[in-house]
């Protein structure tokens, strides 16, 4: 556990659809997302310039890939910063959705890539 993410723990608010960390002087980092059947679509990550550098983004996206993993969801990553966390981290390969791996040039039993 980083220490953005000691101080600046992340929650899943359901009702706005995203993970944010309340940071503590009325801004938030966040990281947006729509559920879809078996899916969740992350759309935009922002980080106020002000606490940029400090993890907190990528502390979102590893909060929001445990929530996917837990609730058996794939991962459609449409934020480019999301995305480029997932091609960087070959652990959360198995969460993308097959158009995404393809994307990505990853092997997958429903979308094979193309010879």
């Amino acid at each position: 556990m980083t220490k953005s993410e000691t101080v600046h723990p992340v929650r899943d608010n359901v009702d706005r659809k995203r993970f944010e960390i309340d940071l503590g002087d009325g801004t938030f980092a966040f990281a947006d997302y729509n559920l879809l059947t078996g899916k969740i679509m992350f759309t935009h990550t922002e980080v106020p310039e002000a606490h940029e550098g400090q993890g907190l983004g990528s502390a979102l996206i590893r909060a929001g890939l445990e929530a996917a993993r837990e609730r058996g969801l794939k991962v459609i990553p449409i934020c480019p910063f999301f995305a480029a966390y997932m091609q960087k981290h070959a652990e959360e390969h198995d969460l993308l959705d097959a158009a995404w791996r393809a994307r990505f040039g990853l092997e997958s039993s429903t979308n094979p890539p193309s010879a």
